[in-house]
């Protein structure tokens, strides 16, 4: 039996109840009838529940989505997601960059930020969609708490990896052992994408030009949640920004902060440039703190890769771009908090947990982003103590740890100054299913995106 993920209306339906009482609606009513009628609640780690429906449930499921769709929002003027009214409640927007422009980075700074990319994900694979306690354990272990290297399944105690096994997927590439490059990743195929973006539509690219390329480059079965959601929605007729918004409770999720890294590399010192790019890909997929999450990402990174701010600069570069009384701003200010106030990041990861598990899926994109801002301020910007933590931290860790290492290794400027231990198992090459990438290396990537490299010189 096909149980394809991420689509099943009687699936979705519990996602929008929990995702409409986070962005201000009232679903009460609705949740009573879905549940009156027998209707499961949402899967809590699969794509997808074990076994379908009855026919009425799922028209029902369909009715509902529609019906939650119509609820007005009591935070809509806080969390618009027009990029205009957007803009409008950012009063430190960043100033359009004026001669000398900032220099490009060289591909050395590139290449380390590919490498750092990889090597994060990679750190977080084997234990994404672990709980938090059986993280700490597997590393504890081994002797790798604090994190400080890859996971290993050398030494671990049968009843621990019988109890918490690690990611199905991921254990037999991921783990220290059986490191053989970098294997293919969400988090990587979309630089590629955004790679090709470029290529064929420059800086001022459209929506709809993200939507065609997904059609033509992008394999269905390699999206998931806002991403599959909006990739359906194509296929169905609808164009952007319905495409994101149609029955897709994954609208504030993680997907387009992984989507964001090359529109920052690719405009160093120009953070407003990087988050309107950002903006235009996140649409096709997310809404509100969805998008903010990506915008914030380009424009961290905008800013560190000119190699001349710190961590702290950098952050505080991203949340311009972020409405201030958004709940992602909330929470990235909260995480920053957080890390600047307490030695022990166990204990800044365990606040977090306290904010925000009980209210968000683990692949939203509010607890995770808090997360990454807490880990690479608490790690003052350091390559490994950035995606150590950041992983550490649990929710989406392959995801954090990836973007924790482009940021953290866009820093540390060359793959050079990132230790061996991250970059030689990567062997200079990745897997991907994206065009003709497969087995690409990064040095070649870095070449790429320097070529691609955006530099503003005067206000528009």
């Amino acid at each position: 039996m096909l149980r394809l993920t991420w689509v099943q209306p009687e699936d979705l339906i519990g996602h929008e109840l929990r995702q409409a009482t986070q962005d201000g609606r009232e679903p009460a009513r609705i949740a009573a009838r879905w549940r009156a009628a027998g209707g499961p609640e949402a899967p809590s780690r699969a794509g997808a529940s074990p076994g379908p429906v009855s026919r009425y449930l799922r028209l029902l499921a369909e009715d509902l989505l529609d019906e939650l769709a119509d609820l007005p929002s009591r935070l809509a003027d806080d969390e618009p997601t027009d990029l205009a009214r957007i803009r409008a409640l950012c009063p430190d927007w960043p100033a359009r960059p004026v001669p000398p422009a900032q220099p490009a980075p060289t591909p050395l700074r590139m290449e380390a930020a590919w490498l750092g990319r990889a090597a994060g994900c990679l750190l977080g694979k084997p234990v994404e969609k672990l709980p938090l306690t059986a993280i700490r354990q597997l590393a504890r272990s081994t002797g790798n708490w604090p994190l400080n290297t890859w996971f290993t399944a050398r030494g671990v105690p049968e009843e621990l990896t019988t109890a918490y096994p690690w990611n199905r997927r991921s254990a037999a590439n991921s783990l220290a052992e059986n490191i053989d490059g970098m294997p293919e990743d969400d988090d990587l195929n979309y630089p590629l994408l955004n790679l090709l973006l470029l290529q064929r539509h420059g800086p001022r690219f459209t929506t709809t030009d993200v939507a065609q390329l997904w059609l033509d480059e992008l394999p269905a079965g390699r999206t998931f949640t806002a991403e599959r959601i909006a990739y359906r929605n194509l296929l169905c007729g609808l164009e952007p920004p319905l495409t994101a918004r149609h029955r897709n409770p994954f609208r504030e999720w993680i997907g387009a902060l992984i989507r964001a890294d090359v529109h920052g590399w690719t405009n160093p010192g120009a953070p407003a440039t990087a988050a309107e790019q950002a903006y235009r890909d996140a649409a096709l997929t997310h809404t509100a703190n969805g998008v903010y999450a990506a915008m914030f990402t380009a424009a961290t990174i905008a800013e560190a890769a000119t190699g001349t701010h710190d961590i702290h600069a950098c952050l505080r570069t991203g949340l311009t771009v972020v409405p201030p009384r958004s709940r992602l701003a909330k929470a990235i200010r909260h995480g920053i908090q957080l890390a600047e106030a307490h030695r022990d990041f166990t204990t800044v990861v365990d606040e977090l947990h306290s904010t925000h598990a009980a209210t968000y899926h683990w692949v939203h994109a509010i607890p995770n982003t808090a997360l990454i801002a807490a880990s690479l301020t608490h790690a003052d910007g350091d390559f490994t103590g950035s995606i150590c933590r950041a992983v550490s931290g649990g929710w989406d860790t392959d995801s954090n740890g990836a973007t924790a290492g482009s940021i953290a290794a866009l820093l540390a400027g060359s793959p050079g100054a990132l230790p061996e231990r991250w970059t030689s198992p990567l062997k200079n090459r990745l897997a991907t299913s994206v065009a003709d990438f497969n087995g690409t290396g990064f040095d070649t990537l870095a070449q790429l995106t320097h070529s691609l490299t955006h530099l503003e010189t005067a206000h528009p």
